[in-house]
């Protein structure tokens, strides 16, 4: 059931492989592409990206579950809860491959144009780029939108974008953006993911509200039917400019993408069981391995599949505000970590599918092992005075135990890492030994299941004198909560990529530690991590990025910010059996983004659930 793929003709300008210049005594380079180090893998005559399927037909439905509330289409700025699939509305000046570490293609960008130093880029927009109403995008619309998204959009983009001077249109379809002093390699590619917002609608409404009404977009699907907090549609554009686009080819093959809202993540395991929904990827390990023994599985009607990926897992963890003097010594912070019990967890509650996450930067090359060696000693010793002696004569461990449950050496460890903080045992429970205040904080979740995994921790914390309140709240009072860092401890967590570079700024340094809305949830601020960020943004080559980031990584366990959490490399899918997916499998993992519909599937898998209703009627 594969479609004849039919591809459009290439403007001149696109096959322009990596054009040189002269300007101011610099090469200058253009290109349909930039990498972050390197050469960008595919040439300017690509017709697809390795991994998809050019031929995939443009059909059929996908229906997903959402677990929380939304209440706005605005997810540009801080206020409100963002609808799903926001992402399919705006296209990007350019897209990355998920089989590279950082390279950027053009879409709305046609062409990229930068100096050897990167202090400038300049895009040139694809005349045939256009709105959903039929209007071009133009180099007006670029300006406008970095502009308001600096002046109105979430605090991120101002740390995003902190070193973009300006951005100025040089003609209908040309527009600079120059970049403050510095060695920032990866700012040309940076302002090349932004989405683009088209300034003829937005001029006429108030861009700092939240909005139910559904804005226009460019990308290659449009908002259908919705309800706030029960569901929304995509529908595919028919018309969209870039469907014939070598960077979407085989991408967005599915007529409407569904969300369903639901406020219990036991519900949508009940649902996808059903066939309500046709695609859940599952987070929780017990449920994983004990709720989806059903005969459509058993059958192979369900499909349960395990998908590995090669993609950097971040950190997940217990995050601890330190902008509360609870947390502001890092002996406590340590002391934290050593009451989690994660081989206990992992045994008895996640059926051993987990490892133990001990590093920022986990499942790539970029995190840091063992001692600090070679180029990454030689960073850290320029900053020995500054830094624990321990950093440099012991490898970094988040404690383990024997997981029988009763991790007794551990809590004594901890009990004394408190002592040294000035924390003292009276009357079973742990006070300050100056004051006589309580050792007491709560805890904020938003998702119940992960009670099961926080109480047998409060448990231990408990048997240390300490007193902590577990409160689950709703998703508004979540977001808010966290973005006005009103909270002691939280779960969350940052993901990575490859190639980290300005993000890390609104993850650590110090300039967002007390700014409402950035992703530095625990509120670090130190100069040597801040110099550190601002390396590893600068860094020269793939190899110099790699000890940076290693080193920033050291740095950052050895502040004790987190009880670290646990990772997985592979993703768990579930599927009703009515689509295919490409053969090949990108670093990064699949996405529903790859896949398209099989009628004769869906066919017979519409059949079988009919016949099973009706058998489940007749008895």
């Amino acid at each position: 059931m594969r479609h004849a793929f039919l591809l459009i003709a290439i403007p001149l300008l696109w096959i322009v492989s990596a054009a040189l210049a002269q300007e101011g005594g610099q090469t200058v380079h253009k290109s349909h592409a930039i990498a972050m180090h390197g050469e960008p893998k595919y040439p300017a005559d690509f017709r697809h990206f390795d991994y998809l399927n050019p031929d995939a037909p443009k059909a059929g439905e996908m229906v997903l579950g959402d677990n929380g509330n939304w209440d706005t289409f605005n997810t540009f700025i801080i206020k409100g809860a963002g609808a799903p699939g926001m992402n399919y509305l705006y296209d990007r000046l350019m897209v990355s491959s998920a089989d590279e570490p950082f390279t950027m293609y053009g879409l709305i960008a046609e062409t990229v144009e930068w100096p050897e130093d990167r202090s400038w880029v300049i895009f040139n927009i694809n005349p045939d780029a256009r709105w959903h109403d039929g209007q071009p995008i133009t180099a007006e619309d670029v300006v406008w939108t970095f502009e308001t998204l600096k002046e109105k959009g979430t605090p991120n983009f101002r740390f995003y974008y902190a070193s973009v001077d300006k951005a100025e249109a040089l003609g209908r379809l040309r527009v600079k953006f120059s970049f403050t002093a510095g060695d920032n390699r990866e700012l040309p590619l940076i302002v090349g993911q932004m989405q683009i917002l088209p300034k003829h609608y937005w001029e006429e409404r108030e861009f700092d509200k939240t909005t139910l009404e559904p804005p226009l977009g460019s990308g290659p699907y449009r908002i259908g039917d919705f309800e706030p907090n029960r569901f929304i549609e995509w529908r595919r554009v028919p018309d969209y400019w870039a469907k014939d686009h070598p960077v979407h080819a085989g991408q967005y093959n599915l007529d409407v993408i569904r969300y369903e809202s639901f406020f219990d993540q036991n519900v949508i395991r009940e649902a996808i069981k059903g066939g309500i929904l046709d695609f859940r990827e599952e987070n929780q390990a017990k449920a994983w391995a004990l709720d989806y023994e059903t005969q459509a599985v058993k059958d192979g009607w369900l499909v349960k599949e395990k998908v590995e990926h090669n993609r950097p897992a971040g950190m997940q963890a217990f995050i601890m505000n330190t902008r509360r003097p609870l947390f502001a010594d890092p002996r406590v912070r340590r002391a934290m970590a050593y009451a989690f019990d994660f081989e206990w967890t992992n045994r008895n509650l996640f059926f051993g599918q987990y490892t133990r996450t001990e590093s920022y930067f986990a499942n790539s090359e970029l995190a840091s092992d063992g001692l600090p060696t070679g180029r990454e000693e030689e960073i850290l010793r320029e900053f020995e005075d500054r830094l624990p002696a321990r950093l440099f004569a012991e490898p970094y461990f988040a404690p383990s135990t024997n997981g029988t449950g009763w991790s007794r050496e551990n809590l004594l460890k901890a009990l004394d890492l408190l002592r040294q903080a000035g924390w003292v045992v009276r009357d079973m429970q742990l006070v300050n030994a100056q004051t006589g205040a309580p050792f007491e904080f709560e805890f904020m979740l938003a998702q119940q299941a992960f009670e099961r995994i926080i109480l047998p921790y409060v448990r231990n914390l408990k048997r240390l004198g300490i007193e902590v309140r577990v409160r689950l709240v709703d998703t508004s009072q979540y977001i808010n909560r966290v973005r006005s860092q009103d909270f002691d401890m939280i779960v969350a967590g940052w993901g990575q990529s490859e190639s980290p570079g300005n993000e890390q700024r609104a993850y650590w340094h110090s300039e967002s530690a007390d700014q409402p809305g950035t992703r530095n949830y625990a509120g670090i601020s130190d100069p040597v991590i801040d110099k550190l960020v601002e390396m590893v943004i600068a860094a020269p080559t793939r190899e110099e990025l790699v000890h940076r980031t290693r080193a920033l990584d050291r740095v950052l366990l050895w502040g004790h910010y987190v009880v670290p959490n646990w990772h997985l490399n592979a993703d768990r899918l579930l599927y009703w059996d009515k689509f295919d997916r490409p053969d090949t499998t990108p670093d990064n993992g699949t996405s529903i983004d790859y896949w398209w519909w099989d009628a004769d599937k869906a066919l017979a898998v519409e059949r079988r659930q009919r016949g099973q209703q009706s058998a489940e009627r007749n008895e």
